[in-house]
C-alpha cells in the first residue's frame, strides 16, 4: 500500500482515548448520526473542536433551513470541489434519496455543470460554484438566491460551503479512508 493510500489519523480503540474523547465519542454517537465515522475519526483528536463542530453539522444536516435535498446537493457540489470521495460516498446516496437525479449527481462527479437541474438546484449550484471559485458570489447570484432561499438560508448554504469544506479539508489532510475498502465514486481533478 502506498503511503498516500494510508489512513494518517485512524480510529483510536476506545480503551485508548481520552476521557475528553469519549465524551465527544459518546456525545456524537448519542445523536442523529448514530455513529463514530468520516470526518469525525480525525476529529476526535480534538474533543472540543470535534464537540463543537458536529453540533454545526447536526444543524446542518438535518435542520437546516433549505431542506434535505438542497444541503445534499451542496454538500455534493462541495465534495467535489475538494474531491473528498469519503464525502461524496456518504453523501450521494442521501441526495439521491432526497431527490437529487444520478444524472446530475455523475455530473458533478465528472466535474461538469449538470443540464437538467431543478430551479433550487441551479441557485444552489450557481451560488456555490461563485463562492468556491471567486470567494464571493455576485449581485444577480445572491438576488437569485435571495428569492429561492430568503436570507436565512443563504446564510445556511454559505454555512454548508464553509463546514463540509472544512471536512473535506481534514479528511484530504488525514487521508481518511473510506469505509468498508468502498472504491471511490470521484477521482482527484488533474493539476
Amino acid at each position: 500500500m502506498s503511503s498516500s493510500k494510508i489512513d494518517r489519523l485512524p480510529e483510536i480503540p476506545r480503551e485508548q482515548m481520552t476521557d475528553a474523547q469519549r465524551t465527544a465519542v459518546d456525545e456524537l454517537i448519542n445523536g442523529p448520526r448514530g455513529k463514530l465515522s468520516g470526518p469525525f475519526v480525525p476529529l476526535m483528536r480534538s474533543p472540543e473542536l470535534m464537540r463543537r463542530l458536529q453540533k454545526v453539522g447536526e444543524y446542518l444536516r438535518y435542520d437546516n433551513s433549505v431542506g434535505l435535498r438542497n444541503s445534499e446537493f451542496a454538500v455534493l457540489v462541495v465534495a467535489r470541489h475538494w474531491s473528498q470521495p469519503v464525502e461524496w460516498h456518504i453523501h450521494k446516496p442521501i441526495a439521491i434519496k432526497a431527490g437529487v437525479s444520478a444524472e446530475t449527481c455523475d455530473a458533478i462527479a465528472e466535474g461538469r455543470r449538470p443540464p437538467d437541474m431543478s430551479a433550487e438546484e441551479t441557485v444552489v449550484y450557481d451560488f456555490l460554484q461563485e463562492l468556491l471559485h471567486n470567494q464571493s458570489v455576485s449581485d444577480v447570484t445572491w438576488s437569485a438566491a435571495q428569492k429561492i432561499l430568503g436570507d436565512q438560508g443563504i446564510i445556511d448554504m454559505t454555512a454548508h460551503c464553509g463546514y463540509y469544506s472544512l471536512l473535506a479539508m481534514v479528511m484530504n489532510t488525514t487521508r481518511r479512508a473510506l469505509p468498508d475498502n468502498a472504491t471511490p465514486d470521484i477521482a482527484p481533478f488533474p493539476h
